[in-house]
């Protein structure tokens, strides 16, 4: 690397956080930027190690993450923002919302603070906008080949991008009302600003993608259709079947999955209103958040946001070690105590709790009954047995609890099952070594063949589908059937 020693000379600097009492009166963005000098010594933290385990074993999309550190502690921007976009479309998404897999696999993680690489690929993208040298690629020669894209978050949208550069003519269709998915109103507009997605929905517009919005694939338009009027499609379709928690009350006023109300939030913040008779609203209320993970975090930050009179999160397993355990050794994901910035606003976390029951009165939620649980581990930390403390059963008062213990699969609705398409035992969607499904022609990314991941993940998934999907459009056979087929 450029400065072999800068790991020694130069200590982690990750952008600034406002304060909590600042943030929480609003839904911006809330992480400040470095100066360009003081990202490019971050870069110079980046070690010559022998073998690297951030851009192969740590990142989801597989970006060279060594080589473009190497380019901005140099200052060659814009050669470093060429070397992220040949892996990563949008590493102005990832930059902001990702967890950071990589920084846990930083040799320098071992004992000193990783480097701060999502910061440093953050800051690449937005210099690249703020220069103008992130403009729309359209395709020189157009092949004539149709594809449809099912789904339009980051799966749907790597995939269309891709497709689109190569020539072809790419529709993305999707069921809601705004291009976008997950990134659109999954996340809370305080990770991700919508303006961020928006000026890169423009780039895919002027490069020539087209998206039907209000359009439910299988529905609105039929499986039949779009394999007799397409030559590919691909299935982005997100993981929306949530893990139910099955006890008595669960049929209680105040008692919501997680995601209805992170979207209605978003589209509060887009302007929408919201039906006084569907709203789900935090204010004033004792809020209880069961289940940790990205998106419990987002709705204790929603909730606090929102003026909820308290918010407590509670979860089953026993409180995580400081330190990694020795079954979890570097370079995995540390399985440590941690806490996120909406934790840091403002909740108390109970640890080693099993939910027993919602108790209510005249139909509406009062209470959440649990039990304290005595969990016991193995020397080396791997995962143990509980069993539940006898007498220690207590009501904690709440107005609204949001379930949040992840996702199962994608919607097995009319469109997967007019296709018959092959399903794996988790529910997900069954690919070949070029994501194509058992139809020829039909292929599958993102939560709908891995379940519920990461953003990360699903662009890496929506662009190896669109390489699937060259392949296959551009492929001799391919071409004589579709010939023989318009005889």
């Amino acid at each position: 690397m450029g400065k072999p020693s800068g790991f020694l000379e130069t200590d982690r600097q990750p952008g600034v956080k406002l304060p909590v009492d600042e943030r929480i009166k609003h839904f911006n963005e809330f992480e400040s930027n470095v100066s360009d000098s003081v990202l490019e010594e971050q870069a110079s933290r980046c070690m010559d190690c022998g073998v690297p385990s951030c851009h192969a074993y740590g990142c989801g999309v597989k970006n060279r993450i060594p080589d473009w550190n190497d380019l901005i502690y140099k200052g060659h921007w814009k050669r470093a923002l060429a070397l992220l976009h040949s892996t990563n479309n949008f590493p102005e998404f990832t930059g902001r919302v990702c967890p950071a897999t990589c920084e846990a696999s930083c040799t320098l993680s071992i004992n000193r603070r990783p480097v701060t690489i999502r910061q440093i690929e953050k800051q690449i993208a937005e210099r690249g906008w703020k220069e103008g040298w992130i403009q729309p690629q359209p395709a020189e020669f157009k092949t004539g080949k149709r594809v449809a894209v099912i789904g339009s978050g980051p799966a749907g949208l790597a995939a269309a991008q891709q497709l689109v550069r190569k020539g072809h003519n790419v529709t993305v269709f999707e069921k809601d009302d705004r291009i976008g998915g997950m990134l659109r109103y999954g996340i809370p507009d305080y990770k991700i600003d919508r303006s961020v997605l928006d000026r890169r929905l423009n780039q895919l517009i002027e490069e020539g993608v087209s998206f039907e919005t209000q359009v439910d694939a299988g529905i609105d338009v039929s499986a039949m259709y779009l394999s007799r009027s397409f030559d590919a499609v691909v299935i982005c379709v997100g993981a929306q079947i949530p893990r139910n928690l099955v006890i008595p009350g669960r049929g209680l006023n105040g008692v919501h999955f997680a995601m209805p109300f992170l979207t209605q939030q978003n589209k509060r913040n887009a302007g929408d209103t919201i039906p006084e008779n569907e709203a789900i609203t935090a204010q004033g209320k004792n809020v209880i958040v069961i289940g940790g993970g990205d998106t419990g975090s987002d709705c204790i930050g929603t909730s606090i946001r929102q003026g909820a009179a308290s918010v407590t999160h509670i979860y089953y397993q026993d409180v995580p070690p400081k330190e990694r355990a020795l079954c979890n050794p570097w370079p995995e994901w540390p399985t440590t105590f941690s806490t996120s910035s909406s934790q840091e606003e403002g909740c108390e976390r109970f640890w080693k709790y099993q939910t027993k029951e919602f108790v209510g009165a005249n139909g509406n939620l009062t209470g959440l009954k649990v039990a304290e649980l005595d969990w016991t581990r193995p020397a080396d930390g791997s995962r143990g047995t509980y069993t539940e403390i006898p007498g220690s059963e207590k009501i904690i008062p709440a107005d609204l609890v949001f379930i949040s213990i992840g996702f199962q699969h994608c919607e097995h609705g009319p469109l997967l099952m007019d296709l018959k398409l092959e399903l794996d035992k988790r529910g997900r969607v069954k690919i070949d070594d070029n994501q194509m499904t058992c139809l020829p022609g039909i292929f599958a990314a993102g939560d709908a063949e891995l379940g519920a991941s990461l953003v990360v993940r699903a662009i890496y998934s929506g662009r190896q589908a669109a390489a699937g999907v060259h392949q296959y459009l551009m492929s001799e056979r391919t071409l004589k059937l579709k010939e023989n087929e318009s005889r």
